[in-house]
């Protein structure tokens, strides 16, 4: 009699097991994440829950970096030391692939699972981004709709597109990028030619003063000036680019590839002047 009550019990365990298991499984709690990289930051507030933030980086409140630095301000941020994280016990940490390598070494040594992120530069990279942070977060179905939002807005930018006026990308020290990367992809679906493609710049490099003045772009498209005096910012002072226009646009939505590229690309259909236009 003990041994039939024994099997039956196993067998009913089995049975719940079997028949019920998805629902325990699909019920089990959602991880809770550390992020130590400003764009990991960005995905993880646009999809998971409040309950499922430890932290996030120290410059996710800095608004040259971050596009959502006013929603990181409510967050725990961290210093991505190694120490500090695994006191705060995530079940994942969400980092970018060249993020405190250190600090990422020591966590996977000490069996903390790290999920590591590349920059994105082109719209299916984003995309992949959302769905792989979707899925982490066990958060499929809102990643499908911020990818389907996405995705909707971005082409309503990018449709009756009839001219692409010239632009120069400068940054300190006369740095631009190509079509290669966000900022030049950011470009293009704006309307805008890049003209690094015309002297072979692909990616990035160094763009000399005298062959931006020759090149004669119809706008020159810079970021914010940091707070106080940099010599490496003074060529953006230079008498030689008062002919032409200069703008400064490239504010923290393009530091990361998230839908937050939209707002940049928006923000530069604005710009007008005599001798351009994009719609």
């Amino acid at each position: 009699m003990r041994v039939y009550v024994h099997r039956f019990s196993f067998v009913a365990i089995y049975l719940v097991l079997y028949f019920f298991g998805t629902s325990i499984s699909a019920t089990a709690p959602s991880p809770k994440v550390v992020s130590l990289n400003v764009c990991t930051d960005q995905f993880l507030m646009l999809l998971a829950d409040d309950s499922q933030i430890i932290s996030l980086s120290e410059i996710s409140t800095d608004i040259l970096s971050s596009a959502m630095a006013a929603e990181a301000s409510k967050y725990h941020q961290n210093n991505s030391g190694a120490e500090e994280i695994y006191l705060l016990q995530p079940d994942i940490v969400f980092a970018g692939i060249y993020t405190a390598k250190a600090t990422v070494n020591m966590l996977e040594s000490l069996n903390i699972r790290v999920e590591k992120f590349e920059p994105a530069s082109t719209v299916d990279q984003i995309i992949l981004n959302m769905q792989r942070t979707g899925e982490l977060l066990g958060h499929t179905d809102r990643a499908k709709l911020l990818i389907t939002n996405f995705e909707s807005r971005l082409a309503e930018l990018t449709s009756g597109i009839k001219n692409k006026p010239r632009a120069a990308l400068y940054y300190a020290n006369g740095y631009t990028t190509g079509e290669n990367t966000l900022a030049g992809q950011i470009l293009d679906l704006a309307g805008f030619s890049n003209i690094a493609s015309e002297v072979d710049i692909h990616w990035g490099g160094t763009l000399p003063l005298e062959l931006l003045i020759m090149s004669k772009p119809d706008v020159v498209i810079t970021g914010t000036t940091y707070p106080g005096s940099s010599r490496s910012e003074e060529i953006l002072k230079h008498p030689a680019l008062k002919p032409l226009q200069l703008v400064s646009s490239t504010d923290a939505n393009w530091i990361c590839g998230t839908p937050h590229i939209l707002k940049a690309i928006e923000d530069l259909q604005t710009i007008h002047t005599d001798k351009m236009s994009i719609k």
